[in-house]
């Protein structure tokens, strides 16, 4: 062998040397001792791959095995590399790999590169990405809604269809707006002071704004998305797209949405003088107007062209709300012709003055000097709505009308626009039967042209079906052709006198009195009925009346009767008895069971004096026709309604087939009240004291049961009364047109009675529309009620061993009445210095009794405090007028009279 050939190693010293040392490289022994040591110290040392079993490259000697152990010492001392514990050897150790950089994304978010909340918070890069984005889309969007958009035609928004009407079985009773009150004109024909009227006082930057309010538009549809009331657009422009899309009327977000772009694309493209034309065609102004030739004709009787300064100003007044500007009132609340008109004098004025202060081209609307002319409101005209609708259908429509707008989202403009079909409740016989009813006893009994007590005499009625609360039958009226507009079955202001006991004995039939200690109470219960008696409170006190003195309560007549149980008080109707018995009810207690039978709170006197028992509300004929039906139908209610479906290009719209029934009153407690007015108030006889207030009822024929009810100084009469199939209201009022405080006059002397009563032309017209009406039809009679609470008497009422008291005196005799009370004002309290009543202020009066009224002791009260019959205020006494209630719904062509829209009647 060569002398430069390397020796082998020792194999044993070598690989004990490379076990000790391990992690460091050896040289391989022949043996393979080195290797096996080696290996043996890689995997004592936890190294990263284990090798096959079995000798490796070099094999394995004998020494192998004190090589692994050594190895496998050291290794355990964590000095190891990648070697076998077997000995063999897996080559040199790679270097590691280094990870992958990460592979980038679009959108680098989350952030990959941060950690924590950097980790979610947008690079500068990233927001101004987003921003440039999100632009770029608004501008790709606007450009796109402006592209799909069309400008409105004027000549298309002109155009509208009838809305039909349809009797109960389905035949067309009438057609009703649409195209013959629209009418377009030239600007040229539309004076100047007119343009510059409507642009002062609706937009006063219109020559010069891009057509469209930004900051009015978020606000709307801010309003709208939380739910709130809807808004107009806040231009000329605005609203006149809105006014010319007949095609979609809603009040939706994304109708204002197409309405922003129609606007820009109008403000861009369209002349603004042809704007403001178009404007000025397509607006509604109230009173089936639309568009200012028709608004012309409608309040001032003239062409647009030949409108004044002061009837432009007007006009323009009247387009932020007919409802609530136009002087003959309107169809919601707080829109009586009293607000109305202070409301249009106020804005006619700041329309005027406003035109001294906006200019255009360069120069003032109008000059001080020529504003000054205008000191005085114009003069409006009567509304007539159609004079083709003839007889009752006028009045029909309008209850029809105020059902739908009640009940559903189409506001009063677009039904006015027409295209609905509206089947209503209406039986065209029974409409007709109380039609002739009435003029019958007109012609009977009234003679306008010889005896001025005869003159302005208003008729009113209504007939529900109690078992379905279907309006079958009104009489509002002489006709819309007679020119008188107003609904006198749907009036507010007209008081129900004794109509209003059986509510009171309802209550105590339901309720008991505080010495039945809440128990129902029987109808042999027993009340003092003597005249002048003070009326105590549940502490025995006695009521204050004026002046410090105890409050007295009269009878009709100044009559006395005794101590009379609550059937006789009920058919003889004295006031005595219920003045006492509706506060030992708790007239709370009666206004809750007047509610649950179907009156509206609104029209029920507000104040809680004595005579609120006897008649001091208002409710109409509707309502009083509804609260009987309640007692016919056993004390089950349902809601007086007058449409039963309503359809709109073809598709019927939702909220009319649904008419829930819920109990109002006990069933014994209604039918008890049904007994007690049928047994006494129809079919009574009380010997000395006459018979029953509504004895010209049994002319029917047929069971009924029913009350009469009479004002002092005969201002208003009613009769209600009701079969099982049938309940029907009448009453009979007079009320003056011409004058200004519309408060109801006297019917002293008319139709040649001395007073008339509710017993009389009320109950005869009753009885002769209820004969037609029901003829053919199954007599029935009404359930027979069971034993009702125990008997439990009024105060003071004797035992039986003890003698009977005679009537107490008054402090003073009540003095005659004069003939004409209506030559001088109602009797009243005087109220606090800070305070004024006005007339027909409920709010303002309180207390009082009541006298005169039907034969036999019929009354009715007054929210009057005291005073004697001849209305002084010195004994404590009263004659119970009721003057009170709002407006009463008058003569002829007086729309302001009529309060119905929003209490009376049908409308909450």
């Amino acid at each position: 062998m060569s002398e430069h050939r390397r020796k082998p190693p020792n194999s044993g010293r070598g690989g004990g040397r490379h076990g000790a040392h391990s992690g460091r490289r050896g040289t391989p022994g022949a043996d393979g001792g080195a290797t096996a040591g080696r290996r043996a110290a890689g995997g004592g040392g936890g190294g990263r791959r284990r090798a096959p079993d079995g000798n490796t490259a070099y094999g394995a000697g004998t020494a192998a095995g004190a090589g692994a152990a050594a190895g496998a010492a050291a290794g355990a001392a964590g000095h190891g590399r990648s070697h076998s514990a077997a000995g063999g050897y897996d080559g040199p150790r790679r270097r590691r790999r280094p990870e992958p950089p990460p592979r980038k994304r679009f959108i680098d978010y989350p952030r990959s590169n941060h950690t924590g909340l950097r980790r979610w918070l947008p690079s500068w890069k990233q927001v101004t990405g987003m921003c440039v984005l999100g632009v770029g889309l608004l501008v790709g969007l606007f450009f796109l809604g402006y592209m799909l958009v069309e400008v409105p035609s004027v000549a298309a928004a002109a155009k509208a269809q009838n809305n039909v009407y349809y009797w109960s079985d389905g035949t067309q009773m009438a057609t009703y707006g649409g195209e013959k009150n629209r009418q377009i004109v030239d600007l040229e024909d539309i004076p100047k002071e007119m343009q510059n009227a409507v642009i002062a006082a609706e937009n006063a930057t219109f020559y010069s704004d891009p057509g469209i309010d930004p900051k009015g538009i978020v606000r709307a549809m801010f309003n709208m998305a939380a739910g709130g009331s809807t808004q107009s657009g806040s231009t000329i422009t605005q609203q006149y797209v809105k006014n010319a899309r007949l095609d979609d009327q809603s009040q939706t977000i994304s109708r204002k949405v197409q309405e922003l772009f129609i606007s820009i694309k109008v403000g861009a493209k369209v002349d603004k003088n042809e704007i403001l034309a178009g404007y000025l065609n397509t607006a509604y102004y109230g009173r089936g107007a639309y568009g200012i030739q028709a608004a012309a004709q409608a309040y001032f009787r003239v062409d647009a062209e030949n409108l004044k300064p002061d009837q432009s100003a007007f006009l323009a007044a009247v387009l932020k709300g007919p409802d609530l500007y136009d002087p003959q009132g309107g169809s919601v609340p707080g829109a009586s012709p009293e607000d109305n008109r202070k409301r249009a004098e106020e804005r006619w004025e700041w329309i005027l003055d406003r035109q001294t202060e906006v200019e255009l081209d360069g120069q003032k609307m109008m000059s001080p000097a020529e504003r000054a002319k205008f000191d005085t409101f114009p003069k409006i005209e009567k509304y007539n709505p159609s004079a083709g609708l003839t007889g009752q259908k006028g009045y029909l429509i309008e209850t029809a009308n105020r059902y739908v707008l009640k009940n559903s989202d189409i506001g009063k403009e677009e039904l006015e626009r027409g295209g609905y079909r509206i089947y209503t409740t209406f039986d065209k016989e029974k409409v007709a039967q109380m039609e002739t009813a009435v003029n019958d006893a007109r012609e009977e009994y009234l003679d306008p042209k010889n005896r001025d007590k005869d003159k302005y005499v208003q008729f009113g009625g209504a007939s529900v079906d109690p078992e379905t609360g279907r309006i079958v039958a009104l009489y509002g009226g002489e006709g819309f052709d007679k020119d008188h507009f107003t609904n006198n079955a749907d009036t507010l202001g007209v008081p129900v006198g004794s109509t209003w006991k059986p509510f009171v004995l309802a209550s105590a039939f339901e309720n008991g009195t505080y010495r039945s200690e809440g128990q129902p109470i029987s109808p042999e219960s027993k009340y003092n009925g003597n005249n002048a008696i003070v009326i105590r409170n549940q502490e025995g006190d006695p009521m204050p009346g004026p002046g410090g003195d105890d409050f007295r309560q009269v009878n009709e007549a100044d009559k006395s009767y005794g101590y009379v149980d609550l059937n006789m008080a009920t058919g003889l109707s004295i006031n005595t008895p219920y003045v006492q018995l509706g506060i030992d009810v708790g007239l709370n207690n009666v206004r809750k069971t007047a509610e649950n039978l179907g009156i509206l709170e609104d029209s029920m006197d507000p104040n809680n004096n004595a005579s609120f028992s006897i008649g001091t509300s208002t409710p109409s004929a509707i309502r009083m026709a509804s609260a009987y039906g309640t007692f016919a139908a056993s004390g089950e209610h349902i809601e007086p309604y007058s449409v039963t479906k309503v359809v709109k290009d073809g598709k019927e719209l939702g909220g009319y087939d649904e008419h829930p029934t819920k109990r109002g009153i006990d069933a014994e407690v209604a039918d008890t009240v049904t007994k007690v007015m049928k047994e006494n108030v129809i079919e009574g006889e009380y010997g000395e004291f006459g018979s029953g207030t509504g004895v010209a009822a049994r002319d029917l024929e047929r069971p009924a049961a029913g009350k009469t009810g009479t004002t002092d100084k005969n201002k208003s009469a009613w009769w209600v009364g009701y079969t099982p199939q049938l309940s029907t209201a009448v009453t009979l009022f007079r009320t003056d047109p011409r004058s200004d405080k519309q408060e109801l006059l006297s019917m002293n002397g008319t139709g040649g009675f001395d007073s008339i009563h509710g017993g009389q032309i009320p109950t005869e017209i009753w009885t002769n529309y209820m004969k037609a009406a029901l003829k053919g039809e199954e007599v029935r009679d009404f359930p027979e009620p069971g034993p009702l609470g125990d008997i439990v008497d009024g105060g003071g009422v004797p035992t039986p061993t003890e003698s009977e008291i005679e009537p107490e005196p008054s402090e003073t005799q009540p003095s005659e009445e004069p003939d004409d009370p209506t030559s001088s004002p109602p009797p009243s309290t005087s109220p606090p210095p800070s305070q004024t009543c006005e007339p027909w202020d409920l709010e303002c009066q309180s207390g009082g009794a009541t006298n005169g009224g039907d034969p036999g002791g019929e009354t009715d009260g007054d929210p009057t405090t005291g005073g004697e019959t001849n209305g002084e205020t010195t004994t404590g006494e009263t004659n119970g007028e009721t003057t009170t209630g709002g407006q009463p719904n008058g003569g002829n062509g007086n729309a302001g009279s009529n309060g119905g829209d929003d209490g009376g009647g049908l409308i909450p």
